[in-house]
């Protein structure tokens, strides 16, 4: 069962736009080819230590590539009392919106 809500990209940019923090739960290599701009990058195997980086005063919106790893980083940040919620579809699905990525050409590995 999903704890954390889902967002399509569209939903995802305009909470962004609004003050959410994305936080990119992807391996290196993976962040280095194209993230959200402006994300906070902690792969999902450091979240559990580094949970204490992330603001408890503002919405997360969780993400990975496809959407799966983020959905259970998001539901275990929601258990553990974070306002996160998941980029359905990951960056595949934000690229296919026609969403930035950064750098300028970064592309989704």
């Amino acid at each position: 069962m999903d704890l954390a809500p889902q967002l399509t990209p569209a939903q995802a940019g305009a909470a962004l736009a609004e003050g959410a923090l994305a936080v990119d739960v992807r391996e290196p290599e993976e962040w280095e080819a194209g993230h959200v701009d402006g994300a906070l990058w902690i792969p999902l195997g450091e979240l559990q230590a580094r949970a204490g980086e992330l603001p408890r005063d503002r919405p997360l919106v969780i993400v990975c590539r496809t959407g799966a790893r983020s959905g259970y980083a998001a539901d275990a940040l929601v258990a553990a009392g974070y306002d996160a919620s998941n980029l359905a579809g990951g960056l595949f699905a934000w690229a296919a919106a026609a969403l930035p990525l950064a750098p300028a050409g970064g592309y989704v590995l």
